[in-house]
């Protein structure tokens, strides 16, 4: 299946490539959260993160963490998120596997919209069971 991403990987639709390999592409979101917001995208359109191989999926991470540094340092942002929404429940768009870094700053306004849960008694050792593997 063509992706928007296999899209750019081609060279069909113009984008800012920030690095390129055998295994991924990293490009500028055109949708920013703030500016140099940065997409590590798998070459292979590999729908979601479980379906990923593992050698791909630890070059992916390597390469997150050096653009992590590269945002850090040239950008002097105060931290980052990095995030991978798996599957379409979670805000995934495309499905095809990436990786958002996004350059954070104190004070910056920006939230996520999670709310937080609570367990009734004995429910958590529950789902630990369940979830054991």
């Amino acid at each position: 299946m063509k992706t928007i991403f296999t899209r750019i990987q081609e060279g069909e639709i113009p984008s800012v490539i920030v690095h390129k390999d055998a295994l991924c592409t990293v490009i500028l979101d055109i949708q920013p959260v703030h500016k140099g917001h940065l997409l590590v995208i798998s070459q292979e359109p590999y729908p979601t993160f479980s379906e990923c191989p593992l050698p791909t999926l630890n070059h992916l991470m390597d390469i997150a963490q050096q653009a992590d540094r590269k945002l850090r340092s040239v950008l002097d942002c105060d931290g980052t998120n990095l995030i991978i929404n798996n599957g379409a429940a979670s805000g995934q768009e495309v499905p095809h596997l990436h990786i958002h870094i996004i350059p954070r700053y104190t004070d910056d306004g920006q939230k996520f919209g999670f709310t937080k849960k609570t367990y009734a008694e004995g429910e958590m050792a529950k789902y630990g069971k369940k979830l054991e593997f």
